[in-house]
């Protein structure tokens, strides 16, 4: 089989991996019902632009197709966000997120009860990570099935991330934190956002060039372990945006 080795020089190691074997962790946008989706919207559109009565549509004779999309980024597939989603003032992902590359670790997680929600803990983290030094971390939960792709979260009460869990991340070095939920935080918290706010350190210096990437998926086929990370971003000046993650596994 073809391949594409590339030599990496990463800090101070150098990383071997094969372009040809990319892992795509990003989900689609679809304009369907089955769409993933939470926070109370509706699904997303991708219709044909009209101008009068005409139909820009090949399918209605036009030479080509011309469509509008409406979605948020928030409620409808992959993301990636960075601290102006919770600040007044406007961070723009496209301006702060400025590299793309990032040595990641993925690790999975079955979220623990805690009163009447599921978690994942401090202790779950450190287990997985011990003391490996990672740029980022892709957070696989389970049980893991294909109907993340269109499963409906609001009013679920999905899994989170306790606040000890994300200090410890934030204290680890992660800047770039990927997950397969609709956010790291509970989805009623009456607006503390507890996870968000210790990531980018709201109350201190603003870790601007920080990123947390929502609502991906991680196939069973892809292996816990150190991956070289390609976070691929729409360049919307925004505070969100729809993104493809891409992992490239390690080689020795």
């Amino acid at each position: 089989m073809l391949t594409m080795l590339a030599i990496i020089q990463y800090n101070s190691r150098k990383l071997k991996i094969d372009l040809k074997q990319p892992n795509d962790i990003s989900m689609p946008l679809r304009a369907s019902k089955k769409n993933v989706n939470a926070w109370y919207v509706d699904e997303p559109k991708i219709e044909p632009a009209k101008e009068d009565d005409f139909i820009i549509s090949v399918a209605e004779g036009a030479s080509v197709n011309f469509n509008n999309i409406s979605f948020n980024p928030h409620a409808h597939g992959t993301h990636t966000e960075t601290v102006g989603h919770i600040t007044k003032e406007v961070h723009s992902i496209n301006k702060n997120l400025k590299q793309f590359f990032f040595l990641a670790e993925v690790i999975t997680v079955a979220p623990e009860t805690f009163n009447d929600d599921r978690v994942i803990s401090k202790k779950q983290i450190q287990f997985a990570l011990g003391n490996k030094k990672r740029d980022a971390l892709v957070i696989r939960t389970i049980p893991n099935t294909r109907d993340k792709l269109s499963r409906q979260y609001s009013n679920t009460n999905w899994p989170y991330l306790q606040a000890d869990a994300v200090e410890f991340l934030v204290k680890k070095g992660i800047k770039h934190l990927l997950i397969d939920l609709p956010s790291i935080d509970k989805e009623k918290d009456g607006g503390e956002l507890l996870g968000h706010n210790i990531f980018w350190n709201t109350k201190g210096k603003l870790r601007l060039d920080a990123t947390i990437t929502e609502f991906i998926y991680v196939s069973n086929k892809i292996e816990d372990g150190e991956y070289f990370l390609n976070l691929q971003i729409a360049p919307f000046e925004n505070d969100a945006t729809p993104s493809k993650p891409i992992l490239y596994k390690t080689l020795s």
